[in-house]
């Protein structure tokens, strides 16, 4: 057990240095590309950790039972518990107590923590999906945004307030892609965003627009009274989260409304500390290996059945939530499917499964058939 907790930690640094270094890249890139300020990035990638601790720790034990046995074979020592008749099933008793500490700490992280955490996040996101470059306005200067392709001027603007909408006046907005060209004039505006589409508008008062102004023969004038300037697309708002109502319910308010959905993802909660149980018994057994032979193997194999597995589960939940699979057979015929290669292999290695499949076959067909 000491091995197992040492190499858990050591795997568990380096896969979630890998993964969370890329998913605070990732956060930047999206939460820039939507203007949410600096001072909310963080919290915004410690919720993220937190979502994705299940995953990494789970995927840390099951390679770090791995390693640890795949040790006590390489030094010899599991051979000679083996002729004490201290053999895989031993080994898959002696590893309970830590095996029940990671699957608590999993059972709390997806029942407790994870959909605390996906709730303040989705409160961070409501608070500034509103927000687009454009919220960071300075009175009095003319600033760029998009890269320069936009000079922004406005001689006044007001706080933003709880709806999200913003007031302004004396607008000029200069904007050129190298294709297009144009200058737009406004007495007032006022950002807002529309419920339905999340897309971010400038709604300009009293103005004009200057097109093709390059050319005179090309010159065009717009006169409007009212005109709205899309100044960002709802889907970079929507890619920063997608945050479901069910993400953030307690376990047992799902249960108590029992809906599809609901059941699919009490299952899901559920099924993420479960695998721990079914791959720590699949670890003792893939760590067993000869003195001269190597490791590789064993945690090839554990890294393709971990990916199948937790794929499984999801086109599992998938197919509930769609109607295709009943509520009761729901995601637990994937944990029942591994239980049963891992009890094949168990029999395989220990040389029992032709007895076993001899004993079924007499059984159903008769001895002397």
């Amino acid at each position: 057990m000491r091995n197992i907790f040492a190499l858990l930690i050591a795997v568990f640094v380096v896969i979630g240095s890998i993964i969370f270094g890329n998913q605070l890249a990732l956060v930047f890139r999206d939460s820039i590309d939507a203007g949410i300020p600096i001072s909310d990035l963080l919290p915004v990638v410690g919720f993220n950790m937190i979502r994705d601790i299940p995953l990494i720790l789970s995927l840390s034990f099951f390679l770090a039972i791995i390693l640890a046995v795949n040790r006590l074979y390489k030094d010899s020592e599991a051979i000679v518990m083996n002729s004490m008749g201290i053999g895989d099933r031993s080994f898959m008793l002696f590893i309970q107590p830590i095996v029940i500490v990671i699957f608590l700490i999993i059972l709390y992280l997806t029942n407790v923590a994870i959909p605390w955490s996906k709730t303040q996040k989705n409160a961070i996101i409501d608070k500034t999906e509103n927000a687009s470059e454009f919220s960071f306005i300075k009175e009095g200067e003319f600033q760029e945004f998009k890269n320069g392709k936009i000079v922004f001027y406005t001689s006044k603007a007001a706080n933003v307030q709880e709806s999200g909408t913003q007031d302004m006046e004396d607008i000029f907005i200069y904007y050129n892609d190298n294709e297009n060209q144009s200058i737009t004039l406004a007495s007032q505006a006022q950002k807002y965003t529309d419920k339905q589409t999340k897309n971010v508008y400038l709604r300009l008062l009293d103005g004009k627009r200057y097109y093709d102004f390059s050319s005179n023969k090309n010159k065009k004038i717009l006169n409007f009274d009212l005109y709205d300037l899309q100044i960002i697309e709802g889907d970079l708002i929507n890619a920063v989260d997608t945050y479901k109502e069910i993400d953030g319910q307690s376990t047992l308010n799902l249960i108590m409304t029992g809906g599809k959905k609901e059941l699919a993802e009490v299952q899901w909660r559920l099924s993420q500390p479960l695998t721990v149980l079914i791959l720590s018994l699949l670890g003792i057994m893939l760590g067993k290996t000869s003195p001269r032979g190597g490791k590789s193997i064993g945690i090839l194999v554990g890294v393709a059945v971990f990916i199948f597995y937790n794929n499984a589960i999801i086109l599992a939940k998938s197919s509930v939530e769609r109607g295709d699979t009943p509520i009761f057979f729901g995601l637990w015929w994937v944990h029942l499917v591994l239980l049963l290669f891992i009890l094949i292999f168990y029999l395989y290695r220990h040389r029992k499964l032709s007895y076993y499949l001899d004993k079924i076959v007499h059984h159903f067909l008769g001895k002397d058939k």
